[in-house]
């Protein structure tokens, strides 16, 4: 019998006490990603509820890069890279959104999809929401609609799951 999801995640995850500033409880994966099973399992479990879905698979930088283009792999789909502002060579759509820890902005290049691309939003975690909420606005913006966000960890503390209210929110482990 395979061991639950939540119970490899436990054993698996790193949590890193006041990192990146004093309060904040760090979930760090990587420790998940080195395990060969544990990825295989998060990466099957990220896209099979969107099964079918999606045509491309959108992953925020930067841990959500590794586990959007190993689901993209997987399923035989695209890859969008949402980027941190400044980071993309060509015309882009960008948007500002607050962290739980200060604010920041997404881009996309303008020609990433083709119109009416169902794209599934991937992330590592789950906070504010913000990251998450730009992203959506971003690709919608591009033209394309969102399948669906697909995350491993999601702290229900900060309600992030609010800010995608009408979207289907998976998470692997809800802390």
């Amino acid at each position: 019998m395979l061991e639950p999801i939540e119970a490899l995640l436990d054993r698996l995850c790193a949590v890193v006490p006041d990192y990146p500033e004093p309060g904040i409880s760090f979930k760090d994966l990587t420790p998940v990603f080195a395990d060969a099973e544990g990825l295989r399992r998060i990466v099957d479990a990220l896209a099979a509820p969107f099964e079918g879905r999606f045509d491309a698979v959108a992953g925020m930088e930067a841990r959500g890069f590794l586990l959007a283009s190993a689901v993209a792999y997987a399923t035989g789909t695209g890859l969008l890279t949402v980027r941190k502002g400044g980071k993309l060579p060509r015309e882009v759509f960008c948007r500002d959104y607050e962290l739980e820890y200060g604010t920041a902005s997404l881009e996309i290049h303008q020609d990433a999809l083709h119109p009416g691309a169902r794209v599934l939003l991937i992330d590592d975690v789950l906070a504010t929401g913000g990251t998450m909420e730009a992203a959506a606005s971003l690709v919608e913006q591009a033209g394309g609609a969102v399948a669906g966000v697909a995350v491993v960890l999601e702290l229900e503390a900060l309600a992030g799951r609010e800010k995608l209210a009408g979207r289907e929110v998976v998470s692997l482990q809800r802390v």
